[in-house]
């Protein structure tokens, strides 16, 4: 498994956005779990306040695949409603036919925007909108 160092991103954000702490949290959360590791997944920062989560769900349909965020917490979980595989005799089962769930905790202010599935990895897309009395503003200098 590879580690990524937010430091450097850290310093940058001076306690702003705990969105990296959260990733980083969860992270180890999941690595101790019981799921590990599966389904796999990515977080990818598209721009300054757009994410996307992709995750691999092959075998798994719309229909049983539910995604639901309450607070700052994405739950995304699948069951399997495979019952025909049951009298089959494998020599060998590679392809992991079992229920899942991952959760996801998100940083303040992150919507999720949509969800979409193409070639068996699904899509979430997630904004951050910073509420407007957050957002950086000029102050004028007045002369007396």
């Amino acid at each position: 498994m590879r580690n990524v160092d937010f430091t450097p991103l850290y310093r940058s954000a001076i306690g702003f956005d705990r969105l990296f702490d959260m990733m980083e949290s969860n992270n180890a959360k999941n690595a101790k779990s019981t799921s590990n590791g599966y389904p796999p997944y990515n977080i990818e920062q598209k721009d300054e306040n757009n994410y996307r989560i992709t995750m691999a769900v092959a075998g798994f349909s719309d229909d049983q695949i539910n995604i639901t965020q309450k607070e700052n917490l994405l739950i995304i979980t699948a069951e399997s409603k495979n019952n025909e595989d049951a009298d089959k005799n494998y020599i060998y089962q590679g392809i992991a036919e079992r229920d899942f769930e991952r959760k996801f905790q998100l940083a303040d202010y992150i919507k999720v925007l949509n969800a979409t599935m193409k070639n068996g990895l699904l899509h979430i897309d997630l904004e951050r909108e910073t509420p407007d009395v957050m957002q950086p503003r000029t102050i004028a200098i007045s002369h007396k």
